[in-house]
């Protein structure tokens, strides 16, 4: 018997008009970039598992917040309740 969680199990949710950047998370949740884009400092990131979200959300840049929002994907383990 397994535990593993594999993404297909859960349905994806529906992509904000300004999503950039979709990452999956170990559980199963997805971490959303949105923002205006690449040169924007209105960009930030969203975790749809737990509910973390980016610090600075008027400075980032989409070079700053790539970086963060993949890490939080690669370590929150958190799964979707919706």
């Amino acid at each position: 018997m397994t535990t593993a969680i594999r993404a297909s199990a859960f349905t994806e949710p529906d992509r904000p008009n300004d999503l950039l950047i979709r990452f999956i998370t170990t559980g199963a949740s997805f971490v959303d970039v949105t923002g205006t884009g690449e040169h924007s400092r209105d960009n930030r990131w969203h975790c749809t598992g737990c509910g973390d979200s980016s610090d600075c959300p008027d400075q980032d840049f989409l070079f700053r917040i790539r970086p963060d929002a993949n890490n939080h994907a690669t370590t929150c383990r958190a799964i979707p309740l919706r």
